[in-house]
């Protein structure tokens, strides 16, 4: 069960940024940038999966996220939490248990045997499902398994995730083309803020970061080996 009492969003927001800087999950370097999965480049890359290790940061993280869908969305719009394989696995488990609802996953492709299935766990027509994932940088991945449920005769109107790039103007539109409201504790404009409140990287490090979040697609396009 969840506590009855917690902060405003904007709180949220910063605490959560605060525990992804602790624990390290938050990588800044604009002088070797990242390459993203997309093969394009960034100076910022965040690994939320380090989370699991940490009980009483992934704890209270989980508490914020059940807690804001719940604000959002009401207490009582879900029968089944799904997790997006691997990563939202372990967090959809987390907040089904928080909501004592059932919990299933949804694999990226059939698995190619057996079944073939992509949702595994019992879901069924007509329930209301809470996508749940880590992250979510333009939304287009989740646009698969959202499809995925829905083809169970299952609904999917909203995803939870706890870091959302923020930054991308089309992301929002994207999932709400298809009918899916988003639902996130931070930005990168959060760990921005706190990092440079924290003094946790240098003054021109940080520099690089804003431009890339102020332009990010030119960042990029200039930035591209």
């Amino acid at each position: 069960m969840i506590p009855s009492s917690f902060p405003d969003s904007t709180e949220i927001a910063r605490l959560t940024a605060r525990m992804l800087l602790e624990i390290e999950a938050v990588h800044f370097n604009a002088r070797e940038p990242f390459t993203l999965a997309s093969g394009l480049p960034s100076p910022t890359y965040i690994d939320c999966r380090k989370l699991i290790s940490y009980p009483r940061i992934r704890s209270t993280l989980m508490d914020f996220l059940t807690v804001t869908v719940m604000r959002n969305a009401g207490f009582e719009a879900f029968d089944n939490i799904a997790g997006g394989e691997t990563a939202g696995i372990p967090f959809a488990a987390m907040v089904a248990e928080r909501m004592a609802l059932p919990m299933t996953y949804v694999r990226k492709k059939p698995k190619g045997y057996g079944r073939n299935a992509r949702i595994e766990g019992a879901m069924t027509e007509g329930q209301r499902v809470l996508l749940v994932e880590d992250l979510t940088t333009d939304g287009g991945s989740k646009l698969s398994f959202v499809d995925a449920i829905r083809e169970t005769g299952a609904t999917c109107g909203h995803t939870a995730v706890i870091f959302y790039y923020g930054i991308f103007p089309e992301t929002e539109k994207t999932l709400g083309d298809h009918g899916v409201q988003l639902h996130h504790l931070c930005t990168w404009w959060d760990v921005l803020a706190e990092a440079k409140a924290q003094g946790t990287f240098d003054a021109e490090t940080l520099d690089g970061v804003e431009a890339f979040l102020n332009d990010p697609r030119g960042w990029q396009e200039a930035n591209k080996v």
